[in-house]
């Protein structure tokens, strides 16, 4: 599973969209100076933290959303952060909503040496993982977006690591991802357009920090 990643505002490269545009990158590099390098977690009763995504309109937007499901007006009792990819195979109709998670890196830790790892797909890049997306009611009674990212079995290169990676969305396949129709055709092409990005992405071990801190 995913549960933290980052967003470094030093990225010299965006890997995003193609029809993303100077203002958006500059909207993600000012969440992230202001986010203050802090690991990005799931929001919850006591982390209200929003985190930025994009998602289609009638163009690409930016927004602030809810990293995990709101029911009732309260995080969901089950877990909701991420999305296996098998499963949206098995019901697209769960696509019905969906967005690109910008990021420069995720976390995860190989067991059992209990290493945290840091992946990304090159220096400075920062890049998109996929994520299907809700409306949820906050504790507070307001609307939001909530988002989960999506999960897919993790390339052999990195299995020794974890198991499984975020599903990612090359620049060329984003505005398919955010406009297709829901279906699993839809799924197969994401995953088979992911999977050309697979031998970029890398891992190096952060044996000092356990994700409590600061990511960069």
């Amino acid at each position: 599973m995913c549960a933290s990643y980052g967003l470094d505002p030093r990225f010299t490269d965006a890997e995003l969209i193609d029809a993303a545009d100077d203002a958006m990158l500059e909207g993600l590099r000012s969440w992230a100076q202001e986010n203050a390098g802090e690991t990005l977690r799931p929001t919850g009763r006591n982390l209200r933290n929003l985190n930025p995504i994009v998602r289609f309109e009638s163009e690409p937007v930016l927004e602030q959303a809810w990293w995990g499901f709101l029911v009732n007006g309260q995080p969901a009792r089950f877990p909701s952060i991420n999305t296996r990819s098998e499963r949206l195979r098995e019901q697209p109709g769960k696509m019905r909503g969906r967005a690109i998670v910008p990021t420069t890196g995720w976390y995860e830790m190989q067991k059992p040496s209990r290493i945290w790892h840091e992946f990304g797909v090159g220096h400075g890049v920062a890049f998109g993982m996929a994520a299907v997306t809700q409306r949820g009611r906050t504790p507070d009674g307001e609307w939001t977006t909530c988002y989960s990212i999506i999960m897919r079995p993790a390339p052999e290169h990195l299995v020794g690591l974890h198991d499984r990676v975020p599903l990612l969305i090359p620049p060329a396949f984003a505005a398919e991802w955010l406009t297709a129709e829901p279906s699993q055709d839809l799924m197969e092409e994401a995953l088979i357009a992911a999977g050309g990005m697979d031998e970029r992405v890398s891992a190096v071990p952060r044996p000092d920090d356990k994700g409590d801190g600061m990511l960069f």
